[in-house]
């Protein structure tokens, strides 16, 4: 454990930056909706943060490279920050737009910083533990941000420089606490054909969880507060799905190490649309509401690790960088789409055909998955990679995770991966992070 010890001020950093993005993710869909914007605007907003975060997949790598780590850092939180307060000095839709794209980049590009970084300390015994360790501070902070709603009411200034300072406090313990210099981490590699021809099932899934998950969390708030919630309501609502998706992640990995990925694919699709169509049609109550959002949550939310877990089954060896950047910009790909396309169903149909559009993405989902179940036949158990839980943060997280994964038959037989595997920056050899 006393490995683990100088991965912490690390971790600390990018649990206030989960917390501080995730509460501002919720605070512009209200905030939005009480300056008078339309859903389609608010949408549009909402749809230009990922643009943002497209870019910065292949621009933050080289800025590392070029300024180090903690110069990246510090340069990004800092526009951070002043960004977050002058959204609220500037109530305008374009420059709202325009400053949630910067947003999308900074906190992208901080992502990439801090999990490159994580990367680089971590020893490889120890990268199972610290993949439980962030997925338990990314489930406690982004959780726990959403409750600083009640708190600072997003009506007014306070909730802004809250989350300004969040943004701020972060640098504390990079800046301060930690003086490795670790490698820059390899800029992606983009094949969209090739990735599309490992898994096309795993490039469409990206999309629609793209057009599904993104519209929960910039969106749902907007369903939330038309369906009679307040303030505490909205953040106990975002809450329940993502608490969900934490409970059924592993699960549902576990189940896809055995009975195969597209079955897990078409049990998890299948529930998101059910849970999509009963907050649509019979989520009357607080309580239902909330109930249908722990669902929703816990079906679709792992479908991203689904997704890229039935196309690592497919990928060589040398091909799981490859993999990580086209399933990453896949899912970039609907999620600079679903926001606005579900902020349009909203203000064309009313908040409860929100999740209508949802039902509808992941029935169609369902319809592709057992159609390309006719088409190849599965990996044969012996063949897959052990299941890992994927945050949507940066695609250098892939570069943790796939260092602890193995063939499914190689660990069974314990001659897996067991994360002695290259550890990328971390041994001077930054290109190879992800073998």
């Amino acid at each position: 454990m006393t490995r683990l010890l100088p991965l912490v001020p690390l971790l600390i950093a990018v649990g206030i930056l989960l917390a501080a993005n995730a509460l501002q993710g919720t605070l512009i869909a209200l905030r939005g909706d009480i300056e008078g914007f339309s859903p389609t605007t608010i949408g549009f907003i909402a749809a230009a943060y990922f643009l943002g975060v497209m870019s910065a997949s292949w621009l933050a790598p080289r800025l590392i490279a070029a300024v180090g780590h903690i110069r990246v850092f510090a340069g990004l939180a800092a526009i951070a920050a002043a960004g977050t307060l002058t959204l609220v000095l500037v109530i305008d839709p374009w420059v709202w737009a325009i400053l949630r794209a910067g947003m999308g980049f900074c906190f992208s590009g901080l992502a990439t910083t801090v999990e490159s970084w994580i990367n680089a300390r971590s020893v490889n015994a120890d990268r199972a533990r610290v993949l439980s360790i962030y997925r338990l501070v990314d489930l406690a902070c982004v959780t726990g941000g959403q409750f600083l709603l009640p708190l600072f009411p997003p009506s007014g200034f306070a909730i802004f420089s809250v989350t300004a300072i969040l943004f701020c406090v972060s640098m504390v313990p990079v800046c301060l606490a930690d003086r490795s210099r670790p490698r820059a981490p390899a800029v992606m590699r983009f094949d969209v054909p090739a990735v599309w021809a490992i898994s096309p099932l795993a490039c469409l899934g990206s999309v629609s969880i793209g057009l599904t998950n993104s519209a929960f969390r910039l969106i749902g708030p907007l369903y939330a507060k038309e369906a009679g919630l307040g303030v505490t309501g909205i953040a106990l609502f975002v809450s329940a799905g993502i608490v969900g998706g934490a409970v059924l992640q592993l699960p549902l990995g576990w189940f896809s190490d055995r009975a195969g990925r597209r079955a897990a694919i078409t049990i998890a699709t299948g529930g998101a649309m059910l849970a999509g169509l009963f907050l649509s049609f019979y989520a009357r109550t607080p309580a239902a509401t909330y109930m249908g959002a722990f669902a929703f949550g816990a079906f679709a939310l792992p479908l991203y690790s689904l997704s890229a877990a039935h196309a690592n089954d497919r990928a060589d060896d040398e091909s799981y960088v490859l993999v990580a950047a086209g399933l990453s910009f896949f899912f970039s790909l609907g999620a600079v789409c679903g926001p606005f396309v579900a902020s349009l169903v909203i203000q064309t149909l009313g908040a409860p055909a929100f999740f209508g559009y949802t039902s509808l993405v992941h029935g169609t989902l369902l319809l592709v998955t057992l159609y390309r179940a006719t088409r190849r036949p599965a990996v044969p158990r012996a063949q897959r990679t052990r299941f890992v839980t994927l945050l949507r943060t940066s695609p250098v997280f892939f570069r943790l995770a796939r260092s602890v994964t193995g063939r499914k038959g190689d660990d069974d037989n314990g001659n897996g991966d067991n994360g002695n595997g290259d550890n990328g920056e971390g041994t001077g050899d930054g290109d190879r992070g992800s073998r």
